[in-house]
């Protein structure tokens, strides 16, 4: 897409000194801005409502399927699917869209996966109650000979869940939503996705079968292990839980001890629907803290790296950070500054270890927010006056920026900067303010009788956990 680029960087060479002088402007605003609170809560709606408009506009209403990237001819994902369905109660609590067309959308998409072609054929949605990762918009059939994925999958039904708590107040439609959601739960068989192995396979192609990979060590598939233990109906042996843990890395990075993850990504999505303070496994019993305090640590290590910038990348300060699996410039090499730089295109990018080319995703500084809100507000300032991320589009931050690479020429900003949005960064922009000013999902979830089954499955206790019933059966 970009195989053009290298050709002529001399062309840059204003945007880039442009670009200089606007992170030096950045450093002197600093101070300005420090003195006034910018990010208050008519920013952070003002953010959710941009954000929101890609749920409200990029979705097939016919049968609820989020696309992936505002791509043209792009299928649909069923994590940015999920993410949806986890952000229509915060729409109908900011006034986004009303209840009855929030239910409306719910329920096309709940009755679509419901429905759903199910079997081993290769154009089916979807197969022992999991599905593809990419659906086509339209006809909602399997894209691209995807992966039947078990992650994405468990976005989707989280999602499924959470409208199943919110939509509860009676009505023969918000009834067919709590039937819907629960019947989908419990259709997934965790048991056949494990593949008689001890942890959770990444899935499964009906050309080749399971994938070889396992959900292993700590990321974003701890939501996975937490609803398939709590599944009535194929649950995960508790044992698979220990053996997901067994592989855990604790490091100490900047000053940091914490749970290793590279990309920051891993440590917000599933706390997105889980609130983890207070609670404990047996591996954070041990360690005197808890996930969320970790997730805490994982967003420090992030600042702390920028401010380091041990590759000496343009702009990384200490408002300016957030590195994770994200689109990028590349593939290209350039030579910026006498230094021959590499530039990936997507990527799992990660901090310490990288890979890291310069690349930064607003996205993920905000699903940092009820962490570490001192350090996170400031950064989301950044984006918005300083960097003006948000300007030139309609929903919100653009999916990564990158202030080494010059971009193409002539661009608003000075450096490059994606042109796409993804449904998967929208959702967390949503979810994370939310949880950050009101604590709604978290409050939905903990009252979510298959996540307390699940994390007491899993060893949890204490907090918010001692405090529910301890037969919280489902209704």
């Amino acid at each position: 897409m970009h195989h053009h680029m290298g050709r002529q960087h001399d062309r840059t060479i204003g945007a880039q000194n442009n670009a200089e002088r606007v992170l030096r402007q950045a450093g002197e605003a600093d101070e300005i801005m420090n003195s006034k609170k910018l990010s208050s809560d008519a920013e952070l709606e003002k953010l959710q409502r941009e954000t929101f408009g890609y749920f409200l506009h990029e979705t097939n209403p016919a049968n609820g399927l989020v696309i992936d990237k505002t791509e043209a001819d792009w299928p649909a994902s069923i994590a940015a699917t999920g993410l949806a369905l986890a952000c229509y109660p915060v729409s109908v609590e900011r006034g986004f869209m009303s209840r009855s067309s929030a239910v409306e959308r719910t329920l096309a998409t709940l009755r679509f996966f419901w429905n759903s072609a199910q079997g081993p054929e290769p154009d089916a949605t979807g197969y022992h109650g999991f599905y593809y990762h990419f659906l086509d918009m339209q006809t909602g059939r399997r894209a691209w000979q995807c992966e039947l994925s078990t992650v994405d999958s468990a976005f989707l039904l989280a999602g499924a869940l959470t409208a199943a708590r919110y939509f509860d107040a009676g009505s023969a439609d918000e009834n067919e939503i709590g039937t819907l959601a629960d019947a989908l739960y419990l259709r997934a068989d965790w048991q056949w996705a494990q593949n008689q192995g001890a942890t959770v396979t990444h899935g499964w192609k009906p050309e080749s079968g399971f994938l070889d990979y396992r959900w292993e060590g700590y990321d974003e598939a701890m939501l996975l292990y937490i609803l398939g233990l709590g599944s009535p109906t194929y649950p995960l042996p508790e044992e698979s839980y220990a053996a997901w843990a067994s592989s855990y890395k604790w490091e100490q990075c900047y000053g940091q001890a914490y749970l290793y993850a590279g990309p920051l990504f891993t440590h917000q999505l599933s706390h997105v629907w889980i609130d983890f303070r207070g609670i404990q496994d047996a591996f954070m019993r041990d360690k005197g803290l808890d996930y969320f305090e970790n997730s805490r640590r994982a967003t420090y290590v992030q600042q702390q790296y920028a401010i380091s910038n041990p590759l000496k990348y343009k702009g990384y300060a200490h408002h300016c950070w957030g590195i994770t699996a994200s689109e990028g410039p590349g593939p290209a090499t350039i030579k910026l500054d006498g230094i021959e730089r590499q530039f990936f295109d997507y990527a799992g990018r990660g901090v310490p270890y990288g890979p890291d080319d310069g690349t930064l995703a607003p996205w993920a500084v905000v699903a940092s927010l009820p962490f570490a809100p001192e350090i996170v507000l400031p950064a989301l300032d950044y984006c918005v006056h300083q960097a003006k991320l948000t300007k030139f589009n309609s929903y919100g931050f653009k999916a990564s920026f990158n202030p080494s690479h010059p971009g193409e020429p002539d661009n608003p900003y000075g450096w490059w900067v994606s042109p796409w949005h993804f449904g998967l960064n929208q959702g967390p922009i949503i979810l994370m303010i939310e949880n950050y000013r009101t604590g709604l999902l978290w409050r939905l979830m903990r009252s979510c009788p298959y996540i307390v089954s699940g994390l007491r499955r899993a060893g949890f206790s204490g907090g918010w956990l001692s405090e529910q019933s301890p037969n919280n059966d489902a209704v």
